[in-house]
């Protein structure tokens, strides 16, 4: 039910911050600044920005305050503010908007993962986050049609109705999602025994383990979101079709892989892990080494065939990756501290993948998109180096 529920939130997470990057076309017929890529640039790197230096707040908040509570919140601010993004006449409007969801999104991925952590023992944990992760690539997807919805109804109306449908499941979600916490007296913690915040950052940073946990989730996140914010541009430059047909495309293939990706990695790790304990990290490690060939074509490749061949490679690696993060950090994090070091590797991710976004936007006006998707593809062969020279678990799950 947990997982269920949550998969819900996941899709409109993903489908309320990709929508924009699909309705450039439709948009910039009413604000002018948006004409120029390099101020849609930063207006997707905005969220980026204040998403990445909110999570570790975030990630604290989450080990000390209901995680049913702080989903419910989340998912309410950020769908008010795609419902206000549909009554915006400026680009200063829109963008103080994405600031403020970038606060509220922040919220959501670290107290998420950490309850299904919670619920779902080793066992099945790979599985579970998984199948939480399809909610984020078909999110993703969906949001690929915002071009393709903004010509139907107009982009006011695309973010308008969309963001109503997240504050009404949000209530929805006051009745129906628990907290392990007011269950399970295993879990549950008197005040006395919380580790204060200070002392948790510094626990965390003294694992060695933790810093090679962050150099890879780094490392990948930069074609990640790389790919998540320019690929239908891509697509819309090299394959020259018009953006509500490049939308689609792009994000559809990224998101059916990464769903073959995550189905394949999650029970894959689950059942390695309990013959050799580097299961996740070698499961994860497959998963980057695809990405490594598929940037390359992504950047060079021409017509239909190259690239969607190369999105289906991406996404199926990505999807292994993305579904083995939190496993791995439960292997070297201990359950009151999993959401806090999880808001941190999120912020240096999301860091990066706000600072690449940035560099694309200028690359795109030069006319060079397609050379730094290529570039990517050595930026993910230093995670794979990374993850199997120095993570070495010693147990699937550390209390």
């Amino acid at each position: 039910m947990v997982v269920a529920l949550l998969w819900v939130v996941a899709f409109l997470n993903y489908m309320d911050r990709q929508m924009l990057s699909t309705m450039q076309d439709a948009m910039k017929m009413d604000i002018a600044e948006l004409r120029q890529a390099q101020n849609f640039g930063r207006l997707m790197a905005i969220f980026m920005w204040i998403y990445a230096f909110v999570s570790p707040f975030a990630g604290a908040v989450a080990d000390r305050l209901s995680r049913k509570w702080l989903v419910v919140g989340s998912l309410g601010v950020w769908s008010a503010v795609t419902l206000a993004m549909g009554h915006c006449t400026t680009f200063s409007q829109l963008y103080w908007l994405r600031a403020v969801m970038g606060v509220s999104e922040a919220l959501y991925i670290p107290s998420s993962l950490s309850l299904i952590a919670e619920y779902h023992t080793g066992k099945s944990r790979g599985l579970a986050i998984g199948i939480h992760t399809t909610g984020l690539y078909f999110g993703q997807a969906v949001g690929g049609f915002g071009a393709s919805l903004s010509t139907a109804l107009s982009w006011q109306q695309t973010f308008h109705w969309f963001g109503v449908i997240g504050v009404l499941y949000a209530v929805v979600l006051v009745f129906l999602l628990k907290d392990i916490r007011r269950e399970t007296a295993v879990t549950l913690k008197a005040p006395a025994q919380k580790i204060p915040v200070g002392r948790s950052f510094a626990m965390i940073f003294s694992n060695v383990a933790f810093w090679t946990i962050i150099f890879y989730f780094a490392s990948a996140s930069i074609p990640g979101w790389g790919a998540k914010n320019w690929l239908p541009t891509l697509f819309h430059d090299r394959l020259d079709v018009p953006m509500d047909q490049a939308g689609p495309v792009s994000t559809i293939t990224i998101a059916i892989a990464s769903f073959i990706g995550v189905m394949t990695g999650g029970p894959l790790s689950d059942r390695w892990v309990k013959r050799n304990v580097r299961g996740r990290v070698y499961t994860s490690a497959i998963g980057l080494g695809l990405m490594v060939p598929a940037l390359v074509l992504l950047g060079l490749g021409k017509g239909y065939l190259a690239l969607i061949l190369a999105g289906v490679i991406f996404g199926i690696g990505y999807g292994m990756f993305d579904t083995n993060n939190m496993p791995i950090v439960c292997q070297f994090i201990p359950t009151r501290l999993r959401a806090t070091a999880y808001g941190i590797i999120n912020m240096v991710g999301v860091l990066m993948g706000a600072f690449c976004t940035e560099v694309l936007g200028r690359m795109k006006d030069s006319g060079n998109l397609g050379l730094a998707f290529a570039i990517f593809g050595g930026v993910a062969l230093l995670a794979v180096a990374s993850q199997l020279l120095f993570l070495k678990p010693v147990t699937d799950n550390m209390e």
